[in-house]
């Protein structure tokens, strides 16, 4: 396991992201986790989920 060092960021602060599919989106940092070297930042590498169509949550697609 990776050892806790000091971290120069903390929560609250407004970061700019500099690696991934994100590169150069900014937005404040949520949760720091310096156990792992890690920070969650708000809005940055969002999961969508496919959700199965119901009556509750209609297809967008409609076939003729």
């Amino acid at each position: 396991m990776a050892t806790a060092l000091k971290m120069h960021v903390r929560k609250g602060d407004t970061v700019v992201v500099l690696a991934g599919k994100d590169k150069g989106k900014q937005g404040k940092i949520i949760q720091a986790l310096p156990k792992k070297s890690k920070v969650v930042i708000e809005g940055v590498n969002k999961v969508k989920r496919h959700t199965k169509p119901s009556q509750t949550n209609p297809s967008r697609r409609h076939h003729c």
